[in-house]
């Protein structure tokens, strides 16, 4: 391989590591401080051990997270010097920004809160976990600016041969970072809360520390269904925000090749990028037109005119993603989704009739489903950047032009090497961690009055 190829080859590889990480420290972080509002509000010693068995997984998270995250901003400069020289002065501000207003408010707050359970008064310890849920969420919004940008490219003018902010507000209210950022968050909370009902159940069904479980369990399933709903409404949005922004990454995601109008939403199909047809496609009718226009009749550009008209605009060259991998992502993504909505919602109905424990197969099916919503992240990530290519910043720079060019092939492949085994051993770790600790649940056994169960129990229903 030569140095593009590996360059794209280390950057996916530690991206997707750090991914893995960075949803559920977005979600729990949020779903810890509202268990400790509920200790402080109602005083039940149950809720604040809680936030503290549940946050001492999320510490465990957000570390791998902050350490797999830092090796991308050295790789900015090493790998992809062209793209760091020609997008510096608009990726720059709000990396900047990032650490500057999130991350070191993060870092500040996340200390006073593991240490000053004896320290600080309940108001100002909540708050305190309260103020790195904010943060972490904010870090989130500094980076999807950033890639925003990258997807959809506003408030900027090219002088010299670099591109140059001019409007920062138009950064900050870029249509793509304002459907963007919104699914993010949604579908960190979806992992977040499946990851609650998952060890949840895990314990429910071993009938151990089931007065501890049983609200934790309601919480995560609370949490799951309702941003589970949600997450398909703004993913639906961002579909027909694609329409206008990238259409040629809407016709990769449908595999559609020849324009059509009513455009068939297609289901499964053998797609064949070389000759550029589908075999043996099930489709439904006007269904993509449907979820562009919210009607069965509108146009949708398929693949061959978009390239046609990528080369009148841009030059000579193949303007066309990796269709066959982009389409069924998409696919897994969206199947992922279903068996999120469908298993919280059979989970809920059990809850309803006081009788989920007494059915372990949809226990041991929400457990099962701790992989789901990482499967679901990474596949939808993964859609909307190799949906995007050939392009490193949409319309401006291709991934072929933002290489570093003295860079050799021999320093890529060692660091690729030696970072994918790092990573490696620190998710080995970490999984290690977080399971043995989640086994465990509470250190201590939960004694909680009748008095106090009763006032959690009545916040909660």
């Amino acid at each position: 391989m030569d140095e593009l190829m590996l360059a794209r080859w280390q950057f996916g590889i530690t991206s997707t590591y750090h991914f893995l990480f960075v949803p559920l420290t977005l979600g729990l972080s949020i779903l810890v401080a509202v268990m400790e509002t509920v200790y402080v509000r109602t005083g039940n010693e149950l809720y604040k051990k809680m936030a503290q068995f549940w946050g001492k997984l999320f510490l465990i998270n957000f570390a791998l997270g902050v350490v797999t995250g830092l090796v991308q901003e050295f790789e900015f400069g090493m790998n992809w010097s062209e793209y760091s020289r020609f997008m510096g002065d608009i990726f720059g501000a709000p990396l900047a920004l990032e650490a500057l207003t999130a991350f070191y408010l993060e870092s500040t707050f996340i200390g006073l809160w593991i240490f000053g359970w004896q320290r600080l008064s309940k108001g100002l310890h909540s708050a305190a976990i309260w103020i790195v849920a904010l943060a972490s969420n904010l870090s989130a919004f500094w980076i999807l600016v950033a890639n925003s940008f990258m997807q959809s490219p506003v408030g900027y003018v090219v002088r010299n041969g670099r591109a140059e902010m001019n409007d920062f507000t138009a950064l900050l209210t870029n249509p793509y970072v304002l459907m963007q950022f919104p699914h993010t968050i949604l579908a960190g909370l979806v992992t977040a809360g499946v990851f609650v009902m998952a060890i949840s159940a895990y314990h429910l069904l071993r009938r151990s520390q089931r007065e501890f479980f049983r609200p934790s369990f309601k919480i995560g399933l609370i949490c799951a269904l309702t941003a589970s709903l949600l997450v398909a409404g703004t993913g639906h949005r961002q579909a027909q925000f694609l329409a206008e922004a990238q259409p040629m990454k809407l016709a990769a995601i449908e595999a559609l090749w020849e324009t059509a109008d009513p455009a068939p939403f297609t289901l499964f199909a053998a797609v064949d990028a070389t000759k550029q047809e589908n075999r043996g496609e099930v489709s439904v009718p006007g269904g993509l037109s449907l979820l562009v226009y919210n009607s069965p009749n509108g146009e949708v550009k398929g693949i061959k005119d978009l390239q046609q008209e990528g080369e009148k605009r841009f030059g000579s060259g193949s303007y066309v993603p990796d269709v066959p991998t982009v389409f069924w992502s998409f696919r897994v993504m969206v199947a992922a989704g279903l068996w999120l909505l469908a298993i919280t919602a059979l989970c809920a109905y059990y809850w309803r009739r006081g009788t989920l424990e007494d059915k372990p197969l949809v226990l041991k099916a929400a457990v099962a489903t701790l992989a789901v919503p990482y499967i679901a992240n990474s596949t939808g990530w993964y859609v909307a950047e190799a949906g995007r290519q050939p392009w490193i910043v949409f319309g401006l720079q291709r991934v072929e032009q933002a290489v570093s060019p003295t860079v050799s092939a021999a320093s890529i492949w060692i660091t690729l090497v030696g970072f994918t085994l790092v990573y490696g051993v620190l998710a080995v770790i970490g999984v290690y961690l977080l399971g043995k600790f989640a086994k465990q649940g509470p250190v201590e056994p939960i004694e909680a009055t009748a008095s106090t169960v009763g006032k959690g129990v009545a916040l909660w229903n």
